[in-house]
């Protein structure tokens, strides 16, 4: 009975697949620190880069200057940040049809002196959410630019959800 449990697909991954998205390996962390921990009936990631397979597929900051990454491409790439997240999530409580809200999710952009586009890019994780989790994915959220990201990766989103 176990290994059938072990087995099922959540509700949340069947909307993810719907979405034409698979909730990724959990990424392995850059430095010293863990993808997410609990604490009482919340998990905390850490910020999560929008790797792919082990790659940034974009690098650089958003903004228009020569060589930036679009604000579209950047609001793609927290998108996949928020996948990512949701990966560390589920490594942590096992279940993502555990979450009962999305509390709080924190974006960094990595933006050029001129850009003031960072809540339109740290939309494409709260799109993402709200259409994974309905209701209850509508999140408390921050916004914020910054000089530079770890891995010179344009986009690191955080969050925090509630679970039973």
């Amino acid at each position: 009975m176990a290994q059938q449990q072990d087995a099922r697909v959540s509700a949340v991954e069947e909307r993810l697949a719907e979405l034409g998205l698979a909730l990724p390996e959990v990424v392995a962390p850059v430095a010293a620190y863990v993808p997410a921990v609990v604490s009482g009936d919340y998990v905390y990631t850490s910020g999560q880069l929008p790797m792919v397979g082990g790659e940034l597929p974009a690098k650089g900051k958003v903004g228009s200057g020569a060589g930036a990454v679009s604000a579209d491409a950047a609001k793609d790439l927290a998108a996949t940040c928020a996948l990512n997240a949701l990966a560390a999530v589920k490594g942590v409580i096992g279940d993502l049809d555990r979450i009962t809200r999305i509390v709080k999710v924190v974006g960094f952009v990595a933006s050029e002196p001129d850009f003031t586009g960072q809540p339109a890019v740290i939309n494409g994780a709260s799109e993402l959410l709200g259409k994974v989790f309905g209701e209850a994915g509508s999140h408390a959220r921050s916004a914020v630019g910054v000089a530079v990201l770890p891995l010179d990766s344009p986009v690191e989103v955080e969050l925090i959800a509630e679970f039973s």
